[in-house]
């Protein structure tokens, strides 16, 4: 493992597996992503819907087969914001632009902001340690902004 910097092709790389791995992801392939992706144990992730942080990753069964169920089909591609690099550990700000048709919702426009925290596992490769996306990639006003900071925002 070199002491270098990430390259550009290998980050380019690692943002290809990135956008491959959440297509399988939004398909139900749950499969096809854990394929792409590993996850660190330590692994926290911050959904788009809010609440607390998850703390590590299980693939059980029973959870692959919910996600397989959540997910029911999408597709777009995956916009680089800012790549942030080191020998060990690689921050990606990315918009996913994204089409996507989830739980009971018919498919429509899913795109969200995320912040990707990729740390180098002991043979090289990479593992996601971190994943925080939310669904503010169209904004909302000030008033919107605080009726969800004080959690009273209007819950169908």
């Amino acid at each position: 493992m070199s002491a270098e910097a990430v390259g550009a092709e290998e980050l380019a790389g690692l943002l290809r597996s990135t956008d491959l791995a959440n297509s399988a992801l939004l398909r139900g392939d749950i499969g096809g992503y854990l394929e792409l992706i590993s996850h660190t144990e330590d692994f926290t992730l911050m959904t788009p819907f809010g609440g607390p942080p998850t703390l590590g990753f299980t693939w059980s069964d029973e959870r692959r087969a919910e996600l397989a169920r959540f997910f029911r089909g999408g597709s777009g591609d995956v916009e680089l914001v800012r790549s942030y690099a080191s020998s060990s550990l690689v921050v990606l700000v990315v918009i996913e632009r994204r089409r996507a048709a989830i739980a009971h919702l018919p498919e429509q426009d899913w795109s969200l902001r995320v912040t990707l925290v990729y740390r180098r596992d002991g043979a090289g490769g990479w593992q996601l340690a971190h994943r925080h996306a939310d669904p503010l990639v169209h904004g909302i006003d000030l008033e919107q902004a605080a009726a969800i900071a004080r959690g009273s925002f209007s819950r169908r």
